[in-house]
């Protein structure tokens, strides 16, 4: 079996809720990267931003993914942009079953408008930011996933069900 369930997509497609609802029902350590960083400065992703960059915060972001991957068993959840980096594309597709949680941009906006913890959405023109994120990241997501899993209009259980059912339908899941 992969060694874990991975959970991509955009900002808004219920990767943390979901993969809190997955980790529950099989019985699996959950793990968002978003937090992990978090936890392990000090400091809140938006103030990373701040006074490291994007830079600065993707470093930080290829750490916690690298250490999370080398464990089993787990369900992550991450952050966003984790796909940008090739190195991170390479790791995720090595290191368990793949997940795109697909989202369109209308159910983004509804889902994070009033999330002041998403730096990129700090501007006068969300929906932009999320067209133009979705254009430069949906290759990517479909490039590392092993599944497609749409979110919209749909409750996280649901969801999570569909999830639950695409793994044991999977002979290597049940080794």
């Amino acid at each position: 079996m992969p060694q874990n369930i991975i959970l991509v997509g955009p900002m808004g497609a219920g990767k943390s809720t979901i993969g809190r609802l997955l980790a529950e029902t099989l019985g699996l350590e959950f793990y968002d990267t978003d937090r992990q960083i978090e936890a392990r400065t000090g400091a809140n992703i938006p103030w990373i931003f701040d006074v490291e960059g994007e830079k600065g915060f993707r470093a930080r972001e290829r750490e916690v993914l690298q250490q999370l991957c080398e464990q089993c068993r787990l369900v992550i959840a991450t952050g966003g942009g984790t796909v940008l980096l090739p190195e991170n594309r390479k790791l995720l597709r090595q290191s368990g079953w793949v997940f795109y949680l697909n989202v369109t941009v209308e159910q983004q906006l509804e889902r994070t408008l009033k999330d002041k913890n998403r730096p990129l959405l700090q501007t006068d023109n969300p929906r932009h930011v999320l067209e133009s994120l979705a254009q430069e990241r949906a290759s990517f997501y479909e490039g590392v996933s092993d599944w497609v899993v749409e979110t919209d209009g749909q409750h996280p259980k649901e969801v999570a069900r569909k999830i639950v059912k695409l793994l044991v339908e999977q002979p290597e899941w049940s080794e």
